[in-house]
């Protein structure tokens, strides 16, 4: 690689590493507040918030590095345009190919990466955060019970007090149990309950959470009267909270592995594998986008390209994401539409970046003709 090359890639690799920084601060925060969302809402503990958070940043990171390489080199070519390093280096001789060999080079790298994301690694840690919500809820430690203090159980459950838990938060020690009862009778009772051990398990469906309660006693004393029972039991089962079920987060082809999407026959499979293999894809055409962009004469509005470009992408985007809608609900049969915006868009651009770099014209000058009496 020149000098010059080595050149082009620096300013691009630090420009588009400072726009990755600021956009995944950016991202950091609107899925902190998301997960706070869910982890107020009961949808999983506390205790695993800042996994969940790292595991979904990772799984974003498909759809954040192409704009990050997107903006990137907009601002880094545009910062070299107005400067007027690119016009001093045209007029050196550079042609436009001085530009595409560091463009091309980046733009590989990046869609190896983000190729990588979206195939592999993004429902990799989709999977992993779903499978470690499900473990956190089936501990008792989910539903706020700690050993060696009395909790208040959530929906007036009552309180109970363990004297031991096992480290995944599924084996209690001996329990004790304390809740009032309004009997089909309208009495008021209090029921107390001990055993010696209780197991935490779900329902089929994994949205009932109950404790099992083993060999213990249990007493029902009314309020008003002096009639208390006590019977003795093997087991005794007690609910407690149920998991708070969260609709937006609803996509199981998403965390599909890619060979398990390819034997899957629906249409959301389909359309997740074309919106996947689309990903390092898109990351290609953004960058060849970003060329003809990018360039400014020195009087220009700072920010001027910069928001044609924006909304360049959010309709590009727009597009992509209205085919693979059709695709879900069966309209569209083949991705062949996806890879026909892309053809456009890349070609568009590729159009106008060698009409920036193509050879003026000379013009004719017209001899000008003599003044009367000169």
């Amino acid at each position: 690689m020149s000098i010059l090359d080595r050149y082009f890639l620096r300013e691009l690799a630090y420009s588009i590493a400072a726009t990755a920084i600021v956009l995944l601060v950016i991202l950091a925060g609107g899925t902190f507040a998301r997960v706070l969302a869910q982890v107020a809402n009961g949808t999983f503990p506390p205790g695993i918030m800042f996994q969940v958070l790292g595991l979904r940043m990772a799984d974003a990171l498909s759809g954040m590095l192409p704009l990050a390489a997107f903006l990137g080199t907009l601002v880094a070519l545009g910062r070299m345009y107005r400067e007027s390093e690119m016009h001093v280096l045209s007029s050196s001789g550079m042609g436009a190919m001085g530009l595409v060999r560091p463009i091309a080079v980046l733009a590989i790298i990046t869609a190896i990466i983000v190729g990588t994301v979206a195939i592999w690694l993004g429902p990799l840690a989709s999977r992993t955060s779903d499978q470690m919500i499900t473990d956190a809820n089936r501990s008792v430690i989910a539903a706020g019970l700690d050993a060696g203090r009395f909790t208040a159980l959530p929906g007036k459950g009552g309180v109970i007090f363990v004297d031991t838990l096992s480290r995944d938060g599924s084996k209690l020690g001996h329990t004790f149990l304390a809740k009032d009862v309004i009997t089909s009778k309208g009495v008021h009772v209090v029921r107390l309950v001990t055993a010696n051990s209780g197991q935490m398990y779900q329902e089929s469906d994994g949205d009932g959470r109950f404790i099992a309660l083993h060999t213990g006693w249990q007493y029902e004393i009314p309020l008003e009267g002096d009639n208390w029972r006590r019977m003795r039991f093997e087991q005794n089962d007690s609910s407690l909270s149920a998991v708070t079920a969260d609709d937006d987060d609803d996509d199981p082809v998403h965390s599909m592995s890619f060979s398990d999407l390819r034997k899957a026959t629906t249409t959301e499979a389909h359309a997740e594998i074309a919106w996947r293999i689309a990903a390092p894809v898109t990351a290609l055409v953004l960058l060849m986008l970003a060329t003809p962009l990018s360039r400014q004469s020195p009087r220009e509005a700072r920010y001027g390209r910069l928001m044609i470009a924006v909304l360049s992408y959010f309709l590009y985007l727009a597009l992509m994401q209205i085919i693979r809608t059709w695709i879900i609900k069966g309209t569209l049969h083949t991705s062949a539409p996806m890879w026909t915006i892309h053809v456009i868009i890349f070609g568009t651009a590729a159009w106008f970046f060698t009409r920036q770099y193509a050879p003026r014209k000379v013009r004719n000058l017209v001899a000008a003709a003599p003044v009367a009496g000169a």
